[in-house]
């Protein structure tokens, strides 16, 4: 079997030695140079071809990204940039490639291009690093919830219940035409709906596992075409038996240093490369949407310092105090009892605490039925109107990336709740059986993986973070 490239760079044992590489070519020069990748590593490898002693009809098959496998002496290389080349004794050419049809050219290509080719995107500088990176980020998350005592819980992709109550859900059935059809005729013998979130599902396990968490794909039928918004996505959703509102805040700030430490150390190359594109990239902005950061920087600041938490009542007051609030310069209201926005959240992030945030203490009726309704002297009480105990996790450039809360344990009250917002009890008894048989205090939040690689990469469009976007009329790949 091949060498990964990565190890054939830097494991210096490997030079003088007979080793053999395969992968796919980004360029050939002078009828002589490879500069070969296989996906381990951002870096290519330099093969060296000897011209006279290398077929024509050989040489006019090395193409971009044409497949090939070579065996050769690994020596130290005399050009810069490049500890070590292979000087090929035998090349075999595993896939040609149409070097004029290729449609991914040795050049620079708009995001937009290579979001239409997609199948081949993961070939270029960029798109390797992110999903590298994509892959550190999912181990990680895995590593840390098996050390702190989790357990890896599988909830249900099709499902019956709206857990946000949105509404906005993907129908499964095998029916032909389900208008005037009784749902009784379908598959399960009712209406199922592809999930919108595990955490329902998550809470039963935690109480009775203790402590849980869910890691898959979620949806949402939402006619969205932005940059922050995908039909189909990546969920975390951890869930804490006997835990309140703070231990819910300290574990997501835990898990997000993790990952971000995680990558620093383990995609340093990845990184380096992302890092200069980020630069370039900001280069091209107004100087007043500029970063005050490069990715790197930014990346190790929020990974040394605390996260700054407030409560929603601080963070009206401090946004409604600000200069663009009083020059006018938010598109949005701010007023006690609406959601922020994202230009709220990165106001608040990015020019107030210059650091990542925790928003808790939201108005109970922008939020879901199932948070902890507040009282006197819990955290985020507010004399302006009722409140849950619910908390958002803020980023700079990204806004909210982790939402949750203290969940509501008692019957009478998520009662209540459910009633409110005309949440039948009889589609969701076997949730309240938790409440009626051994209700412990619990809390829990949602993590979207698309938004934490897009905040670790840097990357604009959350469709550059996920292999094969879903969005409205893009279902192609």
């Amino acid at each position: 079997m091949p060498k990964p490239i990565r190890e054939v760079l830097t494991n210096e044992a490997l030079t003088g030695a007979t080793v053999t590489v395969a992968g796919w070519v980004r360029t050939f020069r002078n009828d002589r140079f490879i500069a070969l990748n296989d996906g381990s590593t951002i870096h290519n490898l330099q093969l060296v071809l000897d011209p006279e002693g290398t077929p024509r009809e050989l040489v006019d098959r090395i193409t971009t990204s044409a497949a090939v496998k070579a065996t050769g002496e690994l020596v130290p290389s005399p050009a810069s940039g490049q500890r070590v080349e292979l000087q090929v004794k035998e090349l075999i050419v595993l896939g040609d490639s149409d070097g004029e049809t290729y449609p991914i050219q040795p050049k620079k290509h708009s995001l937009e291009f290579l979001r239409e080719q997609a199948h081949l995107r993961f070939r270029t500088n960029t798109f390797g690093a992110v999903f590298r990176i994509r892959h550190q980020v999912s181990f990680g998350i895995h590593e840390y919830f098996h050390d702190n005592g989790f357990f890896y819980f599988h909830s249900p992709i099709i499902t019956a219940s709206d857990a946000e109550g949105a509404g906005e859900m993907f129908r499964v059935t095998t029916l032909e035409d389900t208008k005037g059809t009784d749902p009784s005729e379908d598959f399960f013998e009712r209406v199922t709906n592809l999930t919108v979130s595990g955490q329902l599902e998550a809470e039963l396990g935690a109480t009775a596992l203790g402590r849980v968490y869910t890691f898959g794909p979620t949806f949402r039928a939402e006619n969205s075409n932005t940059a922050r918004h995908l039909a189909e996505f990546w969920m975390i959703e951890p869930e804490i038996a006997f835990a309140d509102l703070k231990d819910d805040m300290d574990l997501a700030e835990g898990l997000c240093k993790h990952l971000i430490r995680r990558v620093l150390e383990q995609s340093a190359d990845d990184l380096a490369f992302l890092d200069k594109r980020y630069a370039d990239e900001e280069k091209q902005k107004p100087e007043a949407q500029r970063s005050s950061m490069g990715l790197i920087e930014r990346l190790r600041f929020v990974a040394d310092n605390p996260f700054e938490r407030i409560t929603y009542t601080e963070a009206i007051r401090i946004l409604q105090d600000s200069k663009p609030y009083k020059k006018k310069k938010f598109q949005f209201p701010v007023e006690w009892g609406r959601d922020l926005q994202s230009e709220h959240e990165r106001y608040l992030v990015e020019k107030h605490f210059n650091k990542p945030v925790i928003v808790t203490g939201y108005p109970a009726a922008i939020k879901a039925f199932y948070m902890r309704m507040n009282g006197p002297g819990d955290l985020g009480h507010s004399d302006q109107g009722p409140t849950v105990a619910a908390m958002d996790v803020l980023f700079p450039g990204i806004g909210e990336i982790i939402g949750g809360s203290q969940r509501e344990e008692r019957l009478e009250q998520l009662k209540e709740r459910m009633a409110a917002m005309d949440i039948p009890e009889k589609e969701l008894w076997w949730y309240l059986d938790t409440r009626k048989f051994g209700t412990v205090p619990h809390a829990g939040f949602g993590l979207g993986l698309e938004r934490f690689v897009q905040f670790v990469t840097g990357m604009g469009n959350i469709r550059d973070v996920i292999p094969f976007p879903r969005t409205p009329g893009s279902a192609e790949f």
